[in-house]
């Protein structure tokens, strides 16, 4: 029993491993070329896989889609969102998320900029279970900044009538124009322009500026 769990352990993990290197194709392929670009074939052939093996592991190209969004969430989640969540809620932890956000599109933690601004627009129009899934997740990151945005305006940090969605939205465009103009003319510049737009925002709707630097 030993040998034979022995065994069974190590396929399982062959099988992680396998998973995890296909998926770190699949995100950067996606954040260039968008899901479409993804095939089972394709993705066996550039990484020298099985194909019989890769699709044992994800079935059909739906699958393979829908697990590359679940992965890009996790890798986003801790890229931009972990990090602010060190510091605690106030204007200072909004300025921490936006500069996080600004930072992991400009080191191009996916090849193609911000994962999720490509394949948005790709399949805002769409339907079924990848728009959903793609759906959802932009839903979620807009809620999560809004509600960065509540928590600080509880504790002080921002005034008591502040538009805390109509602030999200301002910043979140700032943040995909920098990614957009970035990604189309490589021009890096353009997260400073932005660095410095949501930074004028957020001091003019802080109660206490000192939380917030003077400059990016």
């Amino acid at each position: 029993m030993t040998g034979s769990s022995t065994r069974m352990d190590g396929r399982v993990e062959r099988g992680n491993q396998t998973r995890r290197l296909v998926l770190e194709r699949t995100m950067n392929v996606a954040s260039v070329e968008g899901l479409e670009g993804l095939s089972l074939g394709r993705i066996a052939t550039e990484l020298k896989l099985s194909k019989s093996g890769v699709f044992a592991l994800f079935g059909s190209k739906e699958e393979l889609q829908l697990a590359t969004v679940r992965a890009a969430i996790e890798v986003f989640g801790e890229q931009v969102v972990a990090p602010a969540r060190e510091l605690p809620p106030g204007a200072a932890r909004v300025w921490a998320l936006c500069g996080r956000w600004l930072d992991y599109s400009a080191r191009r933690v996916f090849a193609g900029g911000c994962f999720f601004y490509t394949v948005t627009a790709e399949f805002d129009a769409r339907s079924g279970p990848v728009h959903d899934a793609v759906a959802k997740a932009r839903t979620d990151w807009v809620a999560y900044v809004e509600r960065t945005i509540e928590e600080a305006r509880r504790v002080g940090g921002f005034g008591a009538d502040l538009d805390v969605p109509q602030l999200a939205f301002e910043i979140i465009a700032l943040m995909e124009a920098a990614n957009a103009e970035s990604v189309l003319h490589d021009d890096d510049s353009v997260y400073d322009r932005a660095a410095r737009g949501i930074l004028n925002r957020l001091r003019a709707a802080a109660t206490d500026t000192a939380e917030l630097p003077e400059q990016p």
